[in-house]
Order: structure tokens, then sequence, then C-alpha cells
């Protein structure tokens, strides 16, 4: 009894000394921002924003056109080693706009016979998404043909230039021996090549192209084109398709954007050329100085 009474007392006292404070801890403090703190990081964040969002999407269209030019030049370095690799001419073929409009007229006896075939008829309405931007390879005659029986060969599916990215329209729009200056560089239009198209069982078609011979020079019809380089200018934009209201394509011109306008011949051009004699691709455009 005494033990439990000496403890009461010494408890008593442990209280007495700390006070009741000691037995409840004080509040903690919380700071908060103020509406003037958030609304100015907002504005701070607004300004941010508006000065990297151009920079980004330059940025992307910077990376477009230089994936675009890697693209082409690998693409012509492919076609000049295929047409080496089979020791006959090899045809770069381009999809120009309304193809499908032969010699101004639709519709014609090629798309007529063309859509006897739903497969061929097919491939066609494929392509239309991909005027100015689609090429493929092909090849009259290919390594394994018999002697003296040699066939068109399509050696590549059709591709395309990355999105935003095309063949500038003057490009396709000048006759083969037709030469506009471009940044003091002479381009030419395509040659052109009567190919099946969009497939090697089609009907023939004059296609633009870039030929290769068995040396991997540059050719038209047999006959080496010394002197004329190839000149591709490249164009940043948009292609949209016609469509009907019910979105399907209808057979009339694509709208063709140039954004901004004049990229494919002011200072910020970029242009393959292929080399007449050596086949081989390089990139032309403006250096910052």
């Amino acid at each position: 009894m005494k033990s439990d009474t000496r403890q009461v007392a010494s408890d008593r006292r442990s209280d007495s000394a700390f006070g009741p404070e000691s037995r409840h801890p004080s509040p903690v403090t919380r700071h908060a921002f103020t509406l003037i703190e958030m609304l100015t990081v907002i504005s701070v964040l607004g300004i941010l924003a508006a000065l990297t969002v151009p920079a980004l999407k330059n940025l992307g269209k910077s990376n477009s056109a230089i994936s675009a030019s890697r693209q082409m030049l690998d693409a012509a370095g492919h076609a000049r080693q295929l047409a080496i690799a089979n020791r006959t001419t090899v045809y770069m073929i381009f999809v120009p706009t309304n193809f499908w409009a032969v010699g101004g007229l639709f519709p014609n006896n090629w798309w007529t016979r063309l859509n006897a075939d739903p497969k061929m008829g097919t491939a066609a309405l494929n392509l239309c998404d991909r005027q100015l931007s689609g090429y493929t390879f092909v090849a009259y005659g290919a390594a394994g043909d018999q002697p003296g029986r040699h066939v068109w060969h399509y050696l590549e599916p059709w591709q395309a230039l990355p999105e935003g990215m095309f063949i500038a329209l003057q490009k396709f729009a000048l006759a083969g021996n037709q030469t506009n200056m471009n940044n003091g560089y002479p381009v030419q239009g395509f040659m052109t090549a009567s190919i099946p198209f969009p497939t090697v069982d089609s009907s023939p078609a004059l296609l633009p192209s870039v030929a290769f011979n068995y040396l991997g020079q540059l050719t038209f019809d047999g006959v080496n084109l010394a002197g004329r380089d190839e000149y591709i200018p490249l164009e940043r934009g948009s292609i949209l398709p016609a469509m009907n209201p019910d979105k399907t394509l209808q057979f009339s011109s694509p709208i063709v954007s140039e954004i901004p306008p004049g990229n494919s011949t002011s200072i910020a051009y970029e242009m393959v050329d292929v080399d007449p004699l050596t086949g081989r691709a390089t990139l032309r455009y403006q250096k910052v100085q």
C-alpha cells in the first residue's frame, strides 16, 4: 500500500513538473501558396510554353526534312545497286498527280482494263494518297530470266516519303527537257517511261522515273545522260486527296499546300542530286554560315 501511494505521488510530481502541455503535442504549422503566388507560377509556365512550342514544331519539321532527304538518298542508291546486281536497267518510278487521267481523259481504256481486275483496281486506289510522295523500283529483265525472254519485275513494294514531305510539284510539272532554276541548280522534269502500273500485271502507263543502267549510271532509252544531273527537290507541306462526301476518294486533283510557301526554292531547300556518270546521290542544301 505504501508503495502504491509513493507511485501516485511520483506521477503527480511529474505532471506538475512538465505541465499539462507535455501530454499534448503542439499543433504543426502548415504553409500554403497564396492565390497571387499560384497565378504568378501559371503565368511563367504560360510564357515558357509560348516560347518553346514553336521551337518544338520547327524541330519536328526539320526532322521530317532530314528523314525524307536520307530516305531519298538511300532509295536512289538502292536503285543503282539493283541495276548493277541484276545487270539490267532499273527504273525508280514515282506516283504523279491525276495518274488515272491518261492523256487528260477519264475514264479511259487504261482505267477500264485496270478495273476489270479488282486487285489491280484496289492497288490503284491505294496509291491516291501517295501522289508526289510514292515510289518503287521496276526492272525490265532481272537475274534469272531466260535469254531473250525478259519481262517486267516490280522489285520492291510501293513506298512513301515521311508524312509532311513530298517531291516538289514543279519536278512533275516540267517536261523531261524543260529546265527551271532552283537556287542555282537546273531542275529538269522527270523523264517518263512506259511501265506496267500499278502492278506488273497492269497495262503500261507513262510514269515519271529515274533510270539506272547495268553500270549504275543514269540512262534514258539506253542512252547515258552525260551532263544532266538529276536534281530532285523536296518540299514540306501537305497533300490532301480529293474526297467525296461519303469520305471515299474521288478522281480529281489533290490539294497541294507548301508550308511555309516557297520552302522548296528558298534558302531552306533540300535537294537530292544524282550524278549522271556515277549514279551516286548526294544532298544539296543551304549551309548556315
